[in-house]
């Protein structure tokens, strides 16, 4: 359907060049192009009468003929739907196939059982007690077609229906219709590989799919250069990747990375494996090209994207910008055409000013990355102790709107990955944990640690390292700039009854010190008595929303305030707890709209 619709934008732009290029030499091909286009829309049972190549060789010659016989005319709209052939081919859009690795881990050892069962060999006995390496070279000779209706379980089914999904998709809609399969929660080479070796046992030898790994978790993106490199110097992995030019898409999530590390920890992590990776990458002769899985709010990756990418030094690679837009941010700044264009002029615009002006103006010295590691690990010490507190996942789960999200549609994905009942905080989804801290207007995912690392500065009297790198760095800046926003949307007077909790009253006051705490210390080294006082139209702008939104917060809390207390009646009345829930549920609606960029 979506291939047809897109054929009729051709249909329509073709008869509206018909009028005009009424030319000897001309009108024939053009007429031919109207009817194989009309065919394939108002005839076709599936079928198309033309491809996306016939397509594009058909305009260029009509654009040689104009160019050489007719001074040109026309060539403006003629270019224009060759730009929108280029872009749009027959597909308008690259689909993106995502799983997780420890899904594929399961998959991968079914199939191993099935292949086991046949007593082929495949596989040898014991090749789920070999070591890593030993398994990489067992998948360095894998082939087959093996037919997911043979396995009983429906993930495994799925997954490998998926990849002949992928090749009817590119069949009918052409490679950029489907050619990129992401492997989240990425922790080793053999995810990769293991991969690889699925789509080869599909009956896909030499797969056009761009395998992407996402390295989330703090560990991952410290190992991440480790990992590329044993896939450059595979032989099969070498393979594929000379079959696919020589490009590598590396995704690197700021969301969960931030969830695992906090904010600190989680964005110079990310830093430093861009550097690393594009140094392995370059090694190797492999163009990389980093996809940053961002969301909208600062703990998620989000708030001044054109400084963040301004501010890359030269040894990160940014050839090619690459990121996420979620949720109700795509609307936000891309949902009007000014400020759609306006927000992809700052996204190139980033990326220009690295190549355009002095590189090394924005590269740290040795120097800056030791503050910058202090600073990180001092942060990720305070998250790490307050993430492990017995009362964190309990807190999230009685006094904040987690476990509603999955009653919504806002999330991308469901609220946690397995569905036990036990909620863990490794299953837990990124945007509904950054947004139930959101709902909270405590936005600690943003700025939790931050000013526990600074405090460490001032109490040893060092703070000038801070205040010289905050001043010199405009990675550092923006760094913190961001976390200033998180600290400008939050509002603790509207939780502040919790201090009082007999069970969560000291948690809740853990939250509230590190807030003051890291306001205080991000106003001296920005100089100002006020947040955001040097972006007085971001500043006005949430002051304005968080006005409107302030009532139904309350609301909201109150809603979940009730919950609570008719969950501890020896008979609590289930159809006011429904009423109740549905009022909560509501809330989230306007209160993440409001926000812009909470999710």
């Amino acid at each position: 359907r979506l291939r047809t619709s897109i054929l009729k934008c051709y249909y329509i732009e073709i008869r509206n060049l018909k009028r005009k290029l009424t030319f000897s030499g001309v009108d024939t091909l053009i007429t031919e192009l109207e009817q194989k286009l009309y065919r394939s829309v108002f005839y076709s049972k599936g079928d198309i009468y033309i491809t996306l190549e016939d397509f594009n060789t058909q305009l260029l010659k009509i654009k040689q003929i104009i160019i050489e016989q007719h001074q040109s005319l026309y060539l403006d709209e003629l270019d224009a739907l060759l730009i929108k052939l280029n872009l749009f081919g027959f597909h308008f859009a690259t689909l993106d196939i995502r799983q997780n690795s420890k899904i594929h881990d399961a998959v991968f050892s079914d199939i191993v059982d099935y292949y086991h069962q046949i007593e082929s060999t495949i596989f040898p006995k014991n090749y789920k007690n070999l070591t890593e390496n030993e398994k990489i070279s067992v998948l360095e000779t894998i082939k087959g077609n093996v037919d997911p209706k043979v396995f009983q379980n429906e993930i495994t089914q799925s997954t490998l229906e998926s990849i002949n999904a992928i090749r009817v998709i590119q069949s009918n809609n052409g490679e950029f219709g489907a050619n990129r399969y992401i492997i989240s929660n990425n922790e080793s080479a053999l995810n990769v590989l293991e991969t690889l070796a699925m789509f080869r046992l599909s009956d896909w030898e030499n797969p056009t799919v761009d395998i992407v790994p996402l390295f989330e978790s703090v560990d991952d993106l410290q190992n991440a250069d480790v990992i590329m490199e044993k896939l450059y110097t595979n032989t099969i992995y070498a393979e594929h990747l000379k079959n696919r030019n020589n490009k590598q898409t590396i995704m690197l999530g700021f969301s969960d990375g931030t969830k695992d590390g906090g904010y600190l920890m989680a964005n110079w992590s990310i830093y430093k494996a861009k550097e690393m990776l594009t140094e392995i990458s370059r090694k190797y002769n492999i163009k990389v090209i980093f996809f940053d899985g961002r969301g909208g709010p600062p703990a998620r990756g989000g708030g001044k994207t054109h400084k963040f990418y301004a501010s890359l030094g030269p040894n990160i690679e940014n050839n090619e910008i690459q990121v996420t837009v979620q949720g109700q941010t795509i609307s936000s700044n891309f949902g009007t055409l000014d400020s759609c264009r306006y927000n992809l002029e700052n996204l190139l615009s980033a990326g220009v000013s690295n190549q355009v002006f002095d590189k090394n103006q924005n590269e740290l010295s040795i120097n800056d990355k030791e503050i910058l590691d202090q600073l990180a690990n001092l942060g990720y010490e305070k998250y790490l102790s307050f993430k492990n507190h017995p009362h964190f996942i309990p807190y999230l789960e009685e006094m904040s709107t987690l476990k509603y999200y999955a009653k919504t549609n806002i999330g991308s994905r469901p609220a946690k990955r397995n569905k036990s009942a036990q909620l863990d905080f490794a299953d837990l989804r990124a945007i509904p944990f950054v947004g139930s801290w959101s709902q909270l207007k405590q936005n600690v995912p943003g700025f939790f640690g931050v000013g526990t690392a600074l405090k460490h500065f001032e109490d040893s009297n060092q703070w000038n390292k801070v205040q010289d790198l905050y001043d010199n760095s405009l990675f550092f800046k923006t760094l913190l700039e961001n976390s200033m926003m998180s600290l400008a949307k939050s509002f603790f007077p509207l939780t502040a009854y919790m201090k009082k909790d007999p069970k969560f009253g000291p948690f809740w006051q853990i939250i509230y010190d590190e807030f003051l705490e890291t306001k205080r210390l991000l106003l001296k080294i920005a100089g100002h008595k006020e947040l955001m006082e040097n972006y007085p139209d971001g500043k006005a702008s949430i002051q304005i929303r968080e006005r409107i939104v302030l009532p139904l917060l309350t609301i909201q809390q109150y809603a979940l305030l009730r919950i609570n207390e008719l969950n501890k009646e020896s008979q609590p009345n289930d159809a006011l707890i429904k009423v109740y829930e549905k009022i909560v549920t509501r809330s989230l609606f306007g209160n993440t709209n409001a926000s812009r960029n909470s999710a």
